[in-house]
């Protein structure tokens, strides 16, 4: 009886977990769907059976340029996460090895930042950019991306060092290693799976960032979300040619995600389990 009650438990919860999967994955999906439609299908409502066309990639493709975009995607979301981390990891070093009193305060401050709505501080942004030279460039964008995902960055490897036992760098130091070769040499390598999905996370976060970037840029440093955007026009919101666009968008993310997943629910469970 226990075992039967026991298959019956776990044939139930995959059949739940199959169902919340499908229902997130669900809007991906119908947005792929949709790109297969003509633009009058798309407009005559809720419809799973596409005509299968492949005339809205075509005119995505011709009408604007992807591949100057997904570079700028690339290079930002690269960028501010390498930038991110040369600050993170020493900073969540000093919390989690040598804590003061005011190191919990500071982590909540921290984390409070990304409570605050972006548009909150937009107009103060938009001026510092506009006096530095920083807007529609790639190095402002990769600075932005890298200061607004800097707290989780910072709590998650925070997270990941409590983990890593204090007396392997005590005795690092006591074999003569400097600050520099306990944090790059002993730290580090003890860290890789959550530093990965840290890095996979925050990749994420900074590619699917669309309210910085459709602001700060225009056409130099435009990424991926503003090509999304760019196809919404006074003329109306074609709507398989959006969707077109976003999968072609998402596309890369969603791949990456996949060939990536087991080394990303690695590190997000680095140190859940004692």
């Amino acid at each position: 009886m226990a075992r039967a009650a026991t298959l019956r438990r776990k044939i139930a919860f995959t059949a739940l977990a199959w169902t919340i999967a499908m229902v997130i994955f669900f809007p991906i999906l119908y947005t792929i769907i949709t790109s297969l439609k003509t633009e009058t299908e798309a407009i005559q409502g809720f419809n799973l059976i596409p005509s299968f066309t492949l005339e809205n990639y075509v005119t995505v493709q011709t009408q604007r340029d992807y591949f100057k975009p997904f570079m700028n995607s690339v290079i930002i979301s690269i960028g501010s996460t390498i930038l991110a981390l040369f600050v993170a990891v020493p900073a969540a070093w000093a919390m989690a090895f040598s804590p003061t009193k005011r190191t919990k305060d500071i982590l909540m401050w921290m984390l409070s930042t990304k409570m605050m709505p972006a548009v909150a501080v937009l107009v103060p942004i938009y001026l510092i950019f506009r006096d530095f030279g920083l807007l529609d460039t790639r190095i402002g964008l990769t600075i932005m991306l890298m200061l607004i995902n800097l707290p989780i960055v910072v709590w998650m490897l925070y997270t990941y060092f409590r983990e890593i036992p204090g007396e392997i760098l005590e005795a690092a130091r006591m074999d003569g290693a400097s600050l520099v070769n306990e944090i790059v040499y002993v730290l580090t390598p003890m860290a890789i799976p959550g530093i990965a999905s840290t890095m996979l996370l925050n990749v994420i976060l900074a590619w699917n960032e669309a309210f910085w970037t459709i602001r700060l840029t225009t056409t130099n440093a435009a990424p991926l979300t503003a090509f999304i955007a760019s196809f919404s026009s006074p003329q109306g919101l074609f709507w398989a040619k959006l969707s077109a666009a976003s999968t072609l968008a998402i596309a890369p993310i969603v791949i990456l995600g996949w060939f990536s997943q087991k080394q990303l629910v690695r590190g997000l469970t680095f140190g859940a389990v004692k």
